[in-house]
This record gives structure tokens, C-alpha cells and sequence, in this order.
């Protein structure tokens, strides 16, 4: 049978590949896919050899303990393409990782279609270098990346953002309200703290002290969703057991979403569905010490969020390493929840944002383009 390595590394690009691997199916039922990634792609027929949360580590001193681990992974891959013979293979996000594979890929003569380009308008601009010598092609997801790749002669096509036909509700407010046992009379603020347990031990300590802190303040309720990537009994280490006026979500988090008043979310995928839900949000991260102080000086952008960035100024609030307090997380919250103005300008913002991602169905593009590879290789 026919093959396709398929390697995504966490939360948001195994759902990519999941509608990616759908939709190609749906013409080429024959094709077998294997790899790297979760349950979704799992269920879309996916050979999974190695869970997707192997990869997903962040930072230099995050890194360095999951390293023997990492290079079992890529040698045990290696050997697969060996014995496998894929006739094509698509990699999505996690650079460090998927650019070395794409090297060994290239030498191999298996074509690399990368899908969700690393963010190299921002920081790492030599990892253009790699890129030009090992993909075969770039799927890129946002419109102004298409003009970066072409000039560098590498080719790459916009083909939309995936989230755009990912992100919708199934029911509004009031059926959330009731479903969860909430208060209707209270204001809702959601958490969303990251899908990486790295993410968890440096995000929650603070989000806790801000929880207490707000609750001071208003009349509110907290719901968190729980990334799928994540156990139970490792969130919880981090949850105080008095937290009475608090939600823990493992499912309906696009509802949980659209039904806050407010939403904390660290910097990455979240920020983007956040911002199609339209509800206003405060965008935070933070990392080891060191690995921001190793890093910050490569960054060659102003702000963080990919919400501000797309927008082209800040919109969004960002806390970003020390300045993500529980003090700095209240003056914030007050700002925006205590003023229609600013939340309608936010809202306002968003609308833009959606308007400049267009209508590309992302997934069906990506699928046609493996396909077209696959047939003129």
C-alpha cells in the first residue's frame, strides 16, 4: 500500500493533520499514513509510532532532559522511512524537530510538504537556510507569509487558516450556563493556560494568585479548559482543592469561550480562537529565565500575541515573563471588563483579523496540494 509520513508535534498541528489526512482520504481512500501525533489523527486511520506529546517540549532548558528521548524518536522515524518508502510526507510546525527530519527526507528522496511554516518573520530567520535546501513546499497560513517564503525562492501557497472552519459553537450561553452549573448573575472568565506540562508549571502558580485576586473584586466565575494533551492528576497538582467557584473542561471549549466575558490565554493557538470567538481576552507567557534571556535577544518583533501581530499594533493586552503577575492580570481585567468601549473595540479588531484570513478552506487546500505532489514527483 501506498504511504505518507505524516509528523505533527502537538495539540493544534495534530488537528491539522487530522483534517488534512480526512480530506485527502476522501479522494484517495487507498493511501496509508504513519507518524507522529494523537488520538485525532489516530482516528483518521493514522499509524501512530510515537505520541505527539514526546515532542512537545518548549525551550532550551526545557529541552535538554528529553533529549535521549527525542533523538530514539527521530533515529526510530529515520529507520522507518527506510523501510517504509513513503511516497511523500508532510510535516507540520515544530521546527526544530521537522527541519532536521526534512533534511534526511530530501536525501532520501521523499518530498517534504511543510504545513504551518515556522515563524521565521519573528525570530530564527536562518532557518530559511534549511528550508530552502529540504521542503519541497510551504503551506502557510497566514496571508503575509506567502510574499516572505517566494522571496527567498522558496515556493510556498497560503492556504488558508485552519481554525477558520475548525472554530465553531454548538450551542450559545444560556445552555452553557446550565449545562455547567454556572451562575447566570456572574461574570464568566475562562482560563486557558497552555497544552504543554512546561506551559502548566509555569502558567498555573500565577493564574491561581490571580484567580484569588479578582475574585476580590467581582462578582465572578472561573471555568479552565484542559488541553487534551494533558493528564488530570497533573492539572490538578497545580488547582488549590478549596477552589469552589471554579470549572474544569475537558470538552465544549469553544462554548466555554463565547459564553466569557473575559478570557486569560497564553500566547499561541488559543489566542487565535479566541480572537475568531470574538470574545476579548488577555494574552500571557512565560518560560525558564533562561531560556528568555538566551532567546529574547533574536526576536524581531514588538509583540508576542499572533492576535497583535496580524493586527499590525496591540490590541490585546500581552504579560510576558515578569510582567505575568497576578497584580499586572487584575489592572488588566479591570480595564477591559469595566469598559463596554474598550470591549468593543477589541471586538471590532477581531472582525478585521477574520476578515484578512479570508474564507480558504485550509484543509481541503493542503490535501490537494499533497496530492499534487504525490502525482508529479
Amino acid at each position: 500500500m501506498d504511504s505518507i509520513l505524516i509528523v505533527a508535534g502537538e495539540n493544534s498541528g495534530e488537528n491539522y493533520g487530522a483534517s488534512l489526512v480526512r480530506q485527502f482520504k476522501k479522494s484517495k481512500p487507498s493511501f496509508s499514513f504513519f507518524g507522529i501525533g494523537g488520538k485525532k489523527m489516530k482516528d483518521e486511520g493514522v499509524e501512530i509510532l510515537f505520541p505527539m506529546e514526546d515532542l512537545a517540549v518548549v525551550g532550551v532548558v526545557e529541552i535538554l532532559g528529553h533529549l535521549p528521548r527525542i533523538r530514539k524518536i527521530f533515529h526510530r522515524i529515520k529507520d522507518e522511512i527506510e523501510n517504509r518508502k513513503p511516497l511523500a510526507s508532510v510535516l507540520i510546525d515544530s521546527p526544530d524537530f521537522n527541519l532536521r527530519l526534512a533534511k534526511k527526507l530530501k536525501k532520501r528522496g521523499v518530498p517534504v510538504l511543510y504545513y504551518i511554516g515556522p515563524t521565521i518573520w519573528a525570530w530564527r530567520k536562518g532557518r530559511l537556510k534549511a528550508i530552502r535546501k529540504a521542503v519541497s513546499k510551504m503551506l502557510l497560513i497566514f496571508p503575509f507569509e506567502e510574499r516572505l517564503y517566494k522571496e527567498q525562492g522558496i515556493p510556498a501557497a497560503y492556504v488558508g487558516h485552519p481554525l477558520k472552519e475548525k472554530v465553531k459553537t454548538s450551542f450559545g450561553k444560556g445552555e452553557f450556563v446550565k449545562k455547567y452549573g454556572l451562575d447566570s448573575g456572574k461574570k464568566l472568565i475562562t482560563l486557558l493556560p497552555g497544552s504543554r506540562k512546561s506551559e502548566i508549571k509555569y502558567h498555573m502558580p500565577v493564574l491561581v494568585k490571580a484567580v484569588r485576586v479578582i475574585e476580590k473584586e467581582y462578582p465572578v466565575q472561573f471555568a479552565l479548559v484542559q488541553a487534551e494533551s494533558l493528564e488530570r492528576n497533573f492539572l490538578l497538582q497545580y488547582i488549590p482543592k478549596d477552589f469552589a467557584n471554579f470549572r474544569i473542561l475537558t470538552e465544549d471549549s469553544y462554548e466555554a469561550i463565547a459564553s466569557s466575558d473575559l478570557v486569560l490565554s497564553a500566547c499561541g493557538t488559543a489566542n487565535m480562537e479566541t480572537a475568531l470567538l470574538e470574545t476579548p481576552f488577555i494574552a500571557f507567557y512565560r518560560i525558564s529565565p533562561i531560556t528568555y534571556t538566551l532567546g529574547v535577544r533574536f526576536v524581531k518583533i514588538r509583540n508576542y500575541s499572533i492576535v497583535n501581530i496580524l493586527a499590525g499594533k496591540q490590541i490585546v493586552p500581552e504579560l510576558i515573563q515578569h510582567r505575568f503577575s497576578a497584580s499586572n492580570i487584575l489592572k488588566e481585567v479591570k480595564r477591559i471588563l469595566d469598559s463596554e468601549s474598550i470591549r468593543l473595540e477589541i471586538k471590532e479588531n477581531f472582525k478585521k483579523i477574520k476578515a484578512v484570513l479570508g474564507e480558504e478552506k485550509a484543509s481541503q487546500n493542503a490535501a490537494r496540494e499533497l496530492e499534487k505532489m504525490i502525482y508529479s514527483s
